[in-house]
């Protein structure tokens, strides 16, 4: 699958995790996405921000900030962000969430690309 159908496919499954999100009453917003590699490093090269291989480069990666009511959740350990990981490995083969990586990244949700998550 081309990087462009695949970062299609990662868009819609982000708009759906924003809509399970808002149903189960929980607010998502937009934290760390795209990093231009211009700025931070190309793809497979060190850019002294996040992980060399960061898929975050590929427009592939989505961190998203959690709110419970008026409640900013920073807490990675918290159950709500296991629900939303869950619900976001459901949703495509290539799904990954942070929370499950060695380093856990909790508010993490990316597709995996040519090994890198």
């Amino acid at each position: 699958m081309s990087v462009s159908k695949k970062q299609r496919e990662f868009t819609v499954c982000c708009a759906k995790l924003v809509l399970f999100a808002d149903s189960k009453g929980y607010g998502l917003t937009t934290g760390d996405g795209y990093r231009d590699p211009r700025l931070h490093g190309e793809f497979g090269e060190d850019g002294g921000y996040g992980s060399k291989n960061s898929v975050h480069k590929k427009r592939l990666a989505q961190d998203y900030n959690l709110f419970i009511g008026d409640d900013y959740i920073t807490d990675g350990d918290n159950p709500v962000y296991t629900e939303l990981g869950e619900y976001w490995e459901s949703l495509h083969e290539d799904a990954r969430w942070g929370g499950r990586f060695k380093s856990v990244d909790s508010n993490h949700f990316s597709f995996e690309l040519w090994g890198c998550k």
